[in-house]
């Protein structure tokens, strides 16, 4: 019984396992049934099918990569081996030349045999025996061993301590030994390359003092003994230096220049250092009327600006700051200065440059030549057209600058302290100071960021190599001038050091002529690098090609005075850059500023510089495009030029002439060919320059307008003003040949009389109606009615109507013919018009093309067909 039960009881746990599996079983099978579709599944397929073939074209990609790399390191490697058998191909050239130089060297000609022995007879008989005993003494020392190379020396070191004429005696005796064995070719001379490398050292010696003997007298006679008693090292060396100054002889005479000039920068260049620095060109940029001139004025506290034409700076002027009023300046501010106002640099020079859009070439110049730059900002204003362009320009020549907000004066309440640093003024302000402030430093801020810069206040920057500085500043109570300057200092002491670093290699630019009654005539020079000393032969731009002088005074201003106004000048003997100079020469009368200043060391390097700069003028002035009919422009400077050329061309008005300097005869008779194209372009511009008497005479002889004026500005508005009064002369005595175009429609209600004169209403419906037009009938076989004598609209009385109007004509008739009649001749549905000429159509595009309109010209065309207007 309990096996029975036992058994029933394993059969009921079986049928619950059963059980528990098949819910187990089912609840996979539900699973199953949840889980992803087809769809899914494809998608998923299909992305890590698009996966797959990404990592496919990556892993090709990266073998082409490593394919064309491999390839470019194979192409490296054999230019590589070509170059590196290029010169060795050209080493073993030179060797050639040289053993082949120095084996021609060893067969003397006869000339010099004759010159040796003619030295030889001008010698005692006593002194050529003791010359004898020392080429016996040489003869035994080469054919020695390697063992008596000490002796030979020895030898040599005695014979240096006798008296000139023996080592003139043992030379000469020297050589005419060798020369015979030369001669003869004897079987027991040993050839040259056949002795070792010492031997040959000491013989190629003896063949160069032959050579110094052929050429030079008997000076160089005992120069060429004092180089035979060199070390062989050293001979060997001036061997080679001679091949070299023989392959400059084989050049022309520019490329020899050149040459010489590479190999003196590569020398200046080499001894450059740190440890002497110049002072820095300090440019300043900015808009017109920001404050440029008057920022220098603060700092020198001088008044230039009062003497400048119109208030506009239209030259480049230099001042030279000193040291004592840097020190004066950043005396509340030395912590701005990483040193504690320890000053490495001599001192500033500051070039005040134009600010308006007409003398972007005078800024190109001046920036061309600064190492910082201060871009003044009006901070009332922000970032001005010309401001832009000044930054682009800094950007551009990669020039480094500090930016100052001047005029914050102009800051509501704000209160002026020029004894502090400008951070501690600028919290010491109310709070609605502050806060205008800071709303226009924000404003500056994203205008600058809309040019692609960084700025920040000089006290905010935590790195001035990522942001510019700013420094608020104000040109009128002084306020932040010692933090600018203190900033220009640390500035230049620190990451423009290299930069400032100088240099004798001569960097220096004309920056104006000017004559006055005590110094004559003179040029304003910008020198940067090098030196510059009285009895110098420079060579400058003339207006007739290169001049060539020489300095006779060096004049330097006193110290913050602007060179173009100072009349106290100190005389020096030498100066080093850079400084703002003025100098003293003959010549002077036709130089041209504008363009870089040389110093010509040696003869030959004269016309190798006059060569430069006719290139660098013909380069300049070719660029200038010029028109057949156009004013003839005359300046003082290239700059100046160029800028008023610019403000011409903005003006519209053409220019077929140029020049640089005072008027002369000639100028007026290259302006007088205008006569016969335009009278209006018989027209000489002078701006900033001299008129010569017989030049103006002239002028006024043959009909030719000479207008001059300092400022640009009013130059250019004389002559829009001579053209229209020229303009109004012509009109006047051509405005009855003038025939303007127009197309009139019949009002027929308001047909006052049919009769001479015909009084009705039309409607302009194109062009325009004047007094005196002459009408037609083109439909009926062009009858003429007659010129327009009154216009009236709203009873009043008019001298012009255009398309639209309607107005009241009275036509009268110009004939004793019998008149037309309305209604009869002509009636309601005819078009009147205007009837033109050839002639009128010419007089209307030589006087009157302002008064035209486009549609009035396309009336005009329509009119022509009509009426067979060729």
């Amino acid at each position: 019984m309990r096996k029975f039960l036992f058994i029933f009881t394993n059969l009921d746990q079986l049928s619950s396992i059963d059980a528990h599996k098949k819910k187990i079983s089912s609840k996979h099978q539900i699973k199953k049934k949840g889980g992803p579709n087809a769809k899914t599944l494809s998608f998923i397929r299909k992305i890590q099918d698009a996966r797959r073939e990404a990592e496919e074209k990556a892993k090709e990609e990266q073998r082409l990569q490593e394919e064309e790399k491999e390839k470019l390191e194979r192409l490296e490697q054999e230019r590589l081996r070509l170059e590196a058998e290029h010169r060795e191909k050209m080493k073993q050239q030179e060797k050639q030349i040289i053993q082949q130089k120095r084996q021609e060297s060893l067969n003397p000609t006869r000339k010099q045999r004759n010159k040796c022995q003619h030295t030889l007879s001008q010698i005692g008989a006593t002194s050529i025996e003791t010359s004898t005993h020392h080429v016996s003494q040489l003869a035994t020392s080469n054919t020695g061993k390697s063992n008596k190379k000490g002796i030979l020396y020895d030898n040599r070191r005695k014979i240096n301590k006798t008296s000139s004429n023996t080592s003139i005696q043992s030379v000469a005796v020297s050589i005419e030994s060798k020369n015979n064995v030369s001669v003869e070719k004897s079987n027991n001379a040993t050839d040259y390359w056949e002795l070792n490398s010492e031997e040959a050292k000491v013989n190629s010696e003896i063949i160069q003092n032959l050579t110094k003997i052929e050429d030079n007298n008997n000076d160089h006679v005992i120069q060429a003994d004092t180089h035979l008693t060199t070390n062989h090292e050293s001979s060997e060396t001036k061997l080679i230096d001679n091949d070299e100054y023989e392959h400059n002889q084989s050049l022309s005479s520019m490329e020899r220049v050149r040459h010489h000039l590479e190999r003196y920068h590569q020398l200046c260049e080499s001894h450059r250092s740190v440890e002497v620095l110049r002072a820095p060109v300090i440019c300043v940029l900015g808009h017109v009327d920001a404050g440029k001139t008057k920022t220098l004025d603060n700092l020198r506290q001088t008044h230039v600006q009062d003497h400048e034409a119109g208030g506009i700076t239209q030259q480049i002027g230099a001042t030279n700051v000193p040291l004592e009023t840097i020190y004066k300046r950043t005396k509340v501010c030395r912590k701005m200065i990483s040193r504690e106002g320890d000053f490495v640099v001599p001192g500033l020079l500051i070039i005040d440059t134009p600010g308006h859009e007409t003398f972007k070439n005078l800024r190109s110049r001046g920036s061309s030549l600064c190492d910082l730059a201060i871009l003044v900002v009006d901070i009332m204003h922000g970032l001005a057209p010309q401001t832009i362009e000044s930054i682009q320009l800094l950007t551009k020549r990669q020039t480094p600058f500090i930016i100052a907000l001047n005029k914050i004066d102009l800051l509501y309440d704000w209160k002026s302290n020029n004894e502090e640093n400008i951070e501690l003024v600028i919290q010491k302000q109310s709070q609605i100071t502050k806060n205008h402030f800071e709303k226009r430093c924000n404003d500056i801020i994203c205008q600058f960021a809309e040019q692609y810069l960084n700025v920040a206040l000089y006290y905010k920057n935590s790195d001035p190599n990522e942001f510019y500085s700013m420094v608020p500043i104000s040109a009128i109570s002084g306020d932040g001038m010692g933090s600018l300057i203190a900033l220009i200092i640390e500035k230049c002491q620190t990451a423009l050091t290299k930069r400032l670093t100088y240099t004798d290699e001569l960097q220096a630019a004309v920056m104006e002529v000017k004559s006055n009654d005590s110094h004559g005539t003179t040029i304003d020079i910008i020198l940067v690098n090098g030196f510059l000393s009285v009895g110098d032969k420079i060579i400058i731009a003339g207006q007739e090609g290169p001049i060539v002088t020489q300095i006779r005074k060096i004049l330097i201003p006193e110290s913050n005075q602007e060179l173009r106004v100072t009349n106290q000048y100190q005389t020096n003997e030498k100066v080093k850059g850079a400084r703002g100079i003025k100098i003293l020469a003959t010549d002077l009368e036709k130089s041209m500023a504008g363009l870089p200043l040389f110093v010509a060391r040696q003869t030959d390097e004269i016309d190798y510089f006059k060569n430069e700069i006719e290139t660098i003028l013909k380069t300049t002035l070719n660029s200038i495009q010029l028109k057949e009919k156009g004013v003839y422009v005359q300046a003082s400077t290239l700059g100046s030029l160029e800028g008023f050329l610019q403000l011409l061309k903005t003006s519209n008005i053409p220019y077929a002439g140029i020049n640089i300097g005072p008027v002369h005869r000639k100028d007026v008779i290259r302006a007088s060919v205008q006569l016969e194209k335009d009278v209006q372009f018989a027209t000489i511009l002078a701006f900033d320059v001299k008129i010569e008497k017989d030049a103006q005479e002239y002028a006024n002889a043959i009909g030719v307008k000479i207008f001059r004026h300092d400022e640009i500005y009013r130059l250019r508005d004389m002559f829009i003003s001579y053209q229209e009064q020229i303009k109004r002369h012509n009109q006047e005595q051509h405005r009855h040949l003038a025939i303007f175009p127009c197309k009139l429609k019949i009002l027929p209600q308001y047909v006052f009389n049919k009769r001479d004169p015909i009084v009705c209403g039309v409607l302009v419906e194109d062009g325009c109606i004047k007094l005196g037009t002459p009408i037609c009938v083109p439909s009926k076989d062009c009858i003429n009615l007659g010129k327009v004598v009154s216009i009236e609209m709203n009873h009043q009385s008019l001298d012009t109507a255009r398309k639209g109007s309607e107005v009241c004509i009275k036509i009268a008739s110009t004939t004793s013919e019998t008149s037309t009649m309305y209604g009869r001749h002509f009636d309601k549905d005819d078009i009147l018009m205007s009837k033109i000429s050839r002639e009128s159509i010419d007089v209307l595009k030589a006087y009157f093309r302002e008064e035209m309109k486009s549609k009035d010209w396309e009336l005009i065309i329509e009119l022509k067909k009509i009426f067979n207007i060729i």
